[in-house]
């Protein structure tokens, strides 16, 4: 990703109030302003391929995608094998947010390419921490 170019994160989570947590705890940071937010993967897909395609792609801005494992339509699993595949995605930075640490799907994820997983955890204090830390991972890989 080149520096200096604004950051447009891509969230596709389903479940809005984690949606609505995520969003806050990000722009918090004062450097994830822009969020792209789908409630389904087929959403987030079609968004992310119309970049691919050149029709929203913006040589101004870096994108990173966040992806719930368990949505609608298209699970994040798909949307990440889809955005691997692809010749012009597959360089966007890809994080996994899931309530499952199941080692498999952990190992899943990380074999099609997933740059990060994230267990989103249940105790608020301990998500917001969480948040915390992905941000700055967020600032770090996107300049």
């Amino acid at each position: 990703m080149d520096p200096y170019k604004e950051l447009v994160i891509i969230l596709a989570e389903d479940d809005e109030g984690h949606a609505d947590l995520i969003k806050e705890g990000l722009q918090a940071s004062g450097e994830c302003k822009n969020i792209v937010h789908f409630t389904n993967g087929q959403d987030a897909w079609d968004y992310l391929s119309s970049i691919s395609r050149g029709e929203l792609r913006n040589l101004n801005k870096n994108y990173v995608a966040l992806l719930d494992l368990n949505m609608p339509i298209l699970d994040g699993i798909e949307v990440l094998r889809r955005i691997k595949a692809d010749e012009e995605l597959k360089i966007i930075p890809t994080m996994m947010l899931s309530t499952n640490d199941d080692p498999q799907e952990v190992e899943t994820c990380y074999k099609i390419g997933c740059n990060m997983y994230i267990t989103k955890p249940v105790n608020f204090t301990k998500f917001t921490e969480t948040l915390d830390r992905l941000s700055k991972f967020i600032q770090i890989i996107s300049f």
